[in-house]
């Protein structure tokens, strides 16, 4: 009875390194593959895949901000959310179209976005 519980809990060991390498893996694959920053820090780029101009976002203001010219990735390593919008005034809609649409960039997040981001609003 011994000898099968050594082969279980080895099986085990090797499963839970095995696991934690592909953890390890793919948590760093996305910060290399796109440079991500290692800082608090949240900003717009006028390019995809956080490339281009960058814009800086002010966590510390909750109005409604526009950008100074469209947006197409955005970063956001604070712990605030930020509101998105593909209008200006951060009025919600896609382009043109009305609704109550918007994108919600998560704290500690990045993304790229579907249509070109005109405005955003910091919610703490």
């Amino acid at each position: 009875m011994a000898i099968g519980r050594k082969k279980h809990l080895a099986g085990s060991a090797l499963a839970i390194a095995g696991a934690a390498l592909l953890v390890g893996a793919v948590v760093a694959q996305p910060a290399a593959a796109v440079g991500l920053p290692h800082d608090s820090v949240a900003y717009f780029s006028a390019g995809t895949d956080l490339s281009g101009r960058k814009m800086p976002v002010d966590i510390g203001n909750t109005d409604c901000q526009t950008l100074p010219e469209p947006a197409l990735s955005a970063v956001n390593f604070t712990a605030s959310n930020i509101k998105v919008y593909y209008n200006h005034d951060c009025r919600t809609g896609l382009p043109d179209k009305p609704s109550d649409w918007y994108y919600g960039l998560g704290s500690l997040s990045w993304a790229n976005f579907t249509y070109p981001a005109l405005s955003y609003r910091v919610v703490p």
